[in-house]
């Protein structure tokens, strides 16, 4: 069963990690707002936050996936299935 409190946990911090990324307010960072699209987000920025989720999460999500990273939900999505979190 998720826990409803380590799940909106783990969204905040991730919406943090990226918003810093994007050099944005966390607040400006929707969940289904197209990284590219609404942030103008390049493939470094993409690398970026897939090497601060390593560090911040200690979980390895390899390049393939960021073509699904497409905005914060998707991003949660796929740390989520990473990590193995319930």
């Amino acid at each position: 069963m998720t826990n409803p409190g380590v799940q909106n946990t783990n969204l905040e911090t991730l919406r943090g990690l990226v918003a810093d990324i994007l050099e944005i307010e966390p607040e400006e960072l929707t969940d289904d707002g197209s990284f590219v699209e609404e942030y103008e987000a390049d493939s470094l920025r993409a690398i970026e936050i897939l090497s601060r989720i390593d560090k911040e999460f200690d979980v390895e999500v390899p390049q393939e996936e960021l073509q699904r990273m497409d905005n914060l939900q998707h991003v949660y999505d796929v740390v989520k299935e990473y990590a193995k979190w319930e």
